[in-house]
């Protein structure tokens, strides 16, 4: 039987929505609204997002001139500000005319309590992780022969999966942005990775951020939650009941949780229950805390012992996250090009030693000076992009760097450099703890662009 590619939304049959945000994930619930049965009218600030639109035949009109009396509900795409820095004009105008608004998450939730109530539904968040947490999860689920629909955050849109059912799981990536567009979010299994500062521009506060977080578990059967930082272990607490606690160090286990150390998670009672040390896409700790998670929601979904175990040691890693891209003799080359921040980086740099680290770009608030305590693991550091002479002064005394300009230069110098040095295993690391927007489009045709140099290598 062919898997439907796309859940209809049929909670709004017969009822005018307003759509607002025509990117990939506004067009695709924009059809799922129209193949449900609604009455949409969409559009966006970009003409071409609007053209595109109407191409496909998405009935378009600009929502500052239509009657929002008529209007069921504003859907908006999560890239729109709801709050900071200040509300976006359509969110103005539905609060105005007392019109719900809504995210094309909370469309999958109200699609699946009214279709399949129980279908298991895993959502995911945190700060860091949540993507690699997302995919590992959805792998080990595939590999034990579930019927997998892994997206949201990670890159597919919820509503072009096939609908909610009852042998069905949706593994689903959600950001603070789209979580704040999910009032009755209710999965069977919600997971919180950890909650540092991130996106204080759109939040306002760290402590808003963190409470928009923990309103992913509220609605959850059952959470699971990262407990090693403060936000998160009080999260915790308060939840109490029905909770996974994963903690990452020494000592035992939580005994309403998982440990995991040195790459070997065990449950409350100390009993192994799975070794990732040989792992290669799951290196370092943050990579240990995914595999922890990863076995706590398998456990919860019933896999048994022998099958997560399979699902882990597979684990192919995802793109241009501590992803392995090639060995060129001696030297690992690395691709870390989603460590858009310090602390994103600080994961791979904690991974591996004589560390020849290409960084760069488009510079977040606090540059590289958190991750000082790590630079005695870097042998070389090349600098790319708008940055630059930021990071240079952050170097200066601690880490030999050079300054290449262009990721093509670094790669080559890096290469270089890697291969001359005596080290049993130099690995040439892109992790830029910067944005990329200053040379790249983002940060995947930045990771894609290190891939091919790499693959050019004589």
């Amino acid at each position: 039987m062919k898997v439907p590619s796309m859940t209809p939304v049929t909670t709004f049959a017969d009822r005018r929505v307003a759509l607002f945000g025509l990117g990939g994930s506004g067009l695709a619930t924009a059809r799922a609204l129209i193949a449900g049965g609604a009455s949409v009218v969409a559009w966006d600030d970009g003409e071409e997002s609007v053209a595109r639109a109407r191409g496909e035949g998405i009935p378009t009109a600009d929502l500052r001139g239509e009657d929002w009396s008529g209007f069921e509900a504003l859907v908006l795409a999560p890239g729109v500000p709801l709050t900071h820095p200040e509300p976006h004009w359509s969110v103005r105008l539905a609060r105005e005319a007392g019109v719900e608004i809504v995210g094309d998450i909370e469309l999958f939730c109200r699609e699946r309590r009214a279709r399949a109530p129980g279908a298991p539904f895993v959502a995911i968040t945190g700060t860091n992780g949540k993507s690699t947490t997302t995919a590992l999860i959805a792998h080990v689920l595939g590999r034990a022969g579930r019927d997998v629909q892994m997206g949201g955050n990670i890159g597919t849109a919820i509503l072009s999966l096939a609908p909610p059912a009852a042998g069905r799981v949706h593994v689903i990536e959600m950001s603070s942005f789209q979580i704040d567009l999910t009032p009755s979010l209710d999965p069977g299994v919600g997971v919180l990775m950890n909650v540092t500062p991130d996106h204080l521009d759109r939040h306002g506060t760290m402590e808003q951020y963190a409470a928009i977080k923990e309103r992913l578990i509220c609605g959850a059967d059952l959470a699971v939650v990262g407990i090693d930082d403060a936000p998160s272990r009080a999260i915790a607490d308060r939840r109490a009941e029905k909770t996974v606690r994963v903690h990452v160090g020494a000592g035992p286990a939580p005994a309403d949780g998982l440990c995991v150390s040195e790459g070997i998670v065990r449950d409350g009672a100390g009993a192994e229950l799975a070794d990732v040390t040989g792992v290669g896409s799951l290196r370092g700790a943050h990579n240990w805390q995914n595999a922890a998670v990863a076995v706590a929601v398998a456990q919860a979904l019933g896999l048994r012992p022998e099958e997560i175990r399979a699902g882990l040691a597979s684990f192919p890693g995802l793109p241009h996250r501590m992803e392995e891209v090639g060995r060129r003799g001696r030297v690992l080359f690395v691709n870390d090009s989603k460590a858009t921040n310090a602390d994103s980086t600080e994961k791979a740099l904690t991974a591996f030693r004589d560390i020849h680290w290409i960084l760069g770009g488009k510079a977040k608030d606090g540059g590289i000076f958190p991750l000082v305590p790590y630079f005695e693991r870097v042998a070389h550091a090349y600098l790319i992009g708008a940055a630059s002479d930021a990071f240079a002064a952050t170097l200066e005394g601690a880490v030999p760097y050079t300054r290449c300009g262009t990721l093509d230069v670094a790669v080559e110098k890096a290469a270089e450099n890697a291969a001359a040095s005596g080290a049993p295993e130099p690995v040439v690391l892109l992790s830029p703890a910067c944005a990329s927007y200053d040379q790249f489009r983002n940060f995947e045709v930045r990771g894609d662009r290190f891939r091919e140099r790499v693959k050019a290598l004589p």
